[in-house]
């Protein structure tokens, strides 16, 4: 099915993921995002009439099958058993729309996926089955806030069925108990659609939980717009530290490949850092940030691998240079092919990927009076390296990956897009009010110019003396801005 779509002049970012939990093929058909997903079903022919629905497909299937064709029969139920399915659907749009300018949506990230939150929404259409859209979304906000997590979301009871398949039971199964927000699929055989949540995106869940339900409280007084609920995330401008995982391909097949896998294991990554004792919480953003370089060089090529990308592609080539290059070029190569003398060598290509985690750290360690403050990450960032390489399709002559450590101040102007540099109070955590009154003070400057604009230019001298690395190890010694950042109240 692969190669069909690759000769479809329709289909672009075509990525096949057969080693998902739910195998896929993703890609972007006539400008239209797809999850292609399979079933081979033990029929000779597939009738029109085929209702899903009925039990009796699932015989002889395996597991991976049962999984795709579950994606459907989910579907199916979670509209026969919302009171309303027009109110549903608008209200799902906007939950819908919110998650993902939240940058909470993303099943793969150990967050909610679409299918969680359709049944979180059906949930609450079950408890207010009269309610109109709006009332239903600012309830949906009141409802999951107050939730008992681990106490499981469900449309209707579990049914046991007539085949000897597994079903989502916490009491028999051990895996099925440590699913830390649990949302179950209604269709047998039930299933929990959020066993990717860790402890730290139930945290960051919670929290966009909380600041939705102030927002819709306003909303239903008159004090706000709904356009207030669908503000931007602020992940740039949460965390003090954050980890910059890049991956380098040389042609774009193999990296969307490599940037599949990345992103469907960037989870395991969290989970080791959550063991570091210094870190309270790992934060993935579900974006990427991908370009395509042309690199004039081996050694170009080279800083790209590991980790040293430039501020934008090409950045040296105005559109005028480059074209005045290529037409050196060609005349360089005629001129070469007449003369017999060998030609320049062609650029070589390089795509990258940036993916980003937020590091929010404890405060109040204990330790003795003349111990240093360590971030030591080398174990987590080596043992996720090792995890990626141990791929069965990875290349060490065609792929690359590496991981770097950067404050808030180095990170890229584009992950900022049109908002300002300068890092906002934790949501996560309540800072004092002397560190608010500090965090103010240092909003100016004494010739009045503002702290970001400051950082900004830092931020540029800075990137170059960051190293790109397989494991960071961030002392006081080294980093001065770690050497304070306990006494930093509510900035970390």
């Amino acid at each position: 099915m692969v190669e069909l779509l690759k000769a479809r002049s329709e289909v672009e970012e075509l990525t096949p993921v057969p080693g998902a939990f739910v195998p896929v093929i993703t890609m972007r058909f006539g400008g239209v995002d797809i999850d292609l997903t399979f079933a081979s079903l033990q029929q000779p022919t597939i009738p029109d009439e085929l209702e899903l629905l009925d039990t009796a497909i699932l015989r002889n299937l395996d597991e991976a099958s049962i999984r795709s064709v579950n994606g459907s029969r989910v579907t199916d139920e979670i509209l026969r058993l919302v009171p309303n399915v027009a109110s549903f659907r608008l209200a799902l749009r906007c939950i819908k729309l919110w998650a993902k300018r939240r940058a909470i949506y993303s099943n793969s990230m150990g967050f909610f996926g679409g299918v969680a939150w359709a049944m979180l929404v059906a949930r609450v259409c079950q408890l207010y089955p009269n309610a109109c859209a709006g009332y239903i979304v600012s309830r949906f906000f009141a409802v999951y806030l107050m939730w008992k997590w681990p106490r499981p979301v469900m449309l209707k009871n579990i049914e046991s069925g007539p085949l000897s398949l597994r079903v989502w039971n916490p009491r028999i199964y051990h895996a099925d108990a440590t699913h830390k927000m649990p949302i179950i699929t209604p269709a047998y055989p039930s299933m929990c659609a959020t066993h990717n949540v860790s402890k730290s995106t139930k945290i960051i869940i919670e929290s966009e939980f909380k600041l939705g339900t102030v927002v819709t409280e306003k909303i239903m007084k008159g004090e706000a717009s709904w356009t207030d609920l669908f503000g931007k995330s602020d992940f740039f401008r949460r965390y003090k530290y954050y980890l910059q995982v890049n991956t380098t391909s040389g042609d774009v097949e193999s990296h969307n490949v490599l940037h599949g896998f990345v992103e469907s294991r960037l989870r395991q990554l969290i989970l080791k850092l959550e063991c570091v004792d210094r870190i309270e919480l790992g934060h993935p953003y579900v974006k990427s940030y991908d370009h395509e370089y042309a690199c004039k060089s081996d050694e170009d090529l080279e800083r790209i691998r590991q980790g040293q990308l430039p501020a934008t592609p090409n950045a040296s080539d105005t559109p005028e240079q480059a074209a005045a290059t290529a037409d050196a070029n060609a005349a360089s190569t005629e001129k070469g092919s007449n003369s017999g003398s060998p030609a320049p060598s062609a650029e070589k290509k390089a795509f990258t990927s940036s993916f980003y985690v937020g590091l929010l750290l404890k405060k109040n360690i204990k330790r003795s009076e003349n111990e240093k403050p360590i971030l030591d990450l080398s174990g987590p960032i080596q043992s996720f390296i090792g995890l990626v390489k141990d791929w069965e399709t990875w290349s060490d002559e065609g792929m690359a990956i590496s991981i770097r450590f950067l404050r808030q101040s180095q990170l890229p102007d584009e992950v900022f897009g049109d908002l300002p540099r300068d890092r906002l109070p934790s949501t996560l955590k309540n800072g004092s009010a002397k560190s608010k009154s500090k965090r103010k003070s240092q909003q100016v400057t004494e010739n009045g110019a503002s702290a970001p604009d400051k950082s900004a230019k830092k931020a540029k001298a800075d990137m170059a003396a960051v190293p790109s690395t397989s494991g960071v190890a961030a002392t006081s010694a080294a980093d001065p801005a770690l050497k304070n950042s306990d006494d930093d109240k509510g900035k970390d």
